[in-house]
């Protein structure tokens, strides 16, 4: 890929996995530029009813910041890398307003990055990459949500799923630490005692 630079990123519109998200939910995308205080004041003021001095900047699909009046529902999405600062604004706002029902899906976004020669009159043709990155959709709802549904998070349940995740990361990565470790150190050591005790001197074996 020497000969060609990237040109865009071209995201595949993808389908909200709510389908009975309300038409008046404001739709938080966070991207990886986004700001989490830009993206807290903005759905801060439409959940709890206040007006925005100004636009939200960040978010998509959310109409304008005169709003005042408290929306039922919000939700919050990301993908790639921007998929933890998404968890990130869920936690803060469940934190701040209390009550919230969750719905959390985890699934794949399509992305494409097209790629341009450098040397057009080279008579190289642009290159297409598609690939699928990591993407969360989490529901809040002042109203309750179905129950029975997979990701559903009762109010008061603060990132149990995130915490419990980072756990077993942590603590596999921790093991696979040890291990390596303990298996270098083992090692050496045998090898440097199995050479030691190779057999009798030479002085020891003529004298025999």
């Amino acid at each position: 890929m020497e000969n060609y630079s990237k040109a865009r990123t071209v995201e595949q519109p993808c389908a909200c996995p709510f389908p009975d998200l309300s038409n008046s939910a404001p739709v938080v995308r966070v991207k990886d530029g986004s700001k989490i205080r830009n993206l807290m004041r903005f759905a801060l003021s439409r959940m709890e009813g206040k007006a925005e001095k100004s636009g939200p900047g960040d978010s998509e699909g959310a109409g304008t910041g005169a709003e005042v009046q408290p929306c039922r529902q919000i939700m919050f999405t990301g993908a790639g890398p921007s998929v933890a600062k998404a968890i990130s604004c869920v936690e803060i706002l469940k934190r701040r307003v209390r009550g919230l029902h969750q719905h959390t899906r985890l699934m794949y976004h399509a992305v494409q990055d097209v790629w341009e020669p450098l040397v057009p009159e080279a008579g190289l043709d642009a290159l297409t990459v598609s690939r699928n990155v990591p993407a969360v959709w989490v529901l809040l709802s002042k109203d309750p949500l179905d129950s029975t549904q997979p990701g559903y998070q009762a109010p008061g349940c603060f990132d149990t799923l995130w915490t419990q995740y980072a756990k077993e990361e942590a603590a596999g990565h921790k093991h696979g630490q040890r291990r390596k470790r303990g298996g270098g150190t083992g090692g050496s050591g045998r090898g440097k005692v199995s050479g030691r005790q190779a057999g009798p001197p030479k002085e020891a074996r003529k004298t025999q």
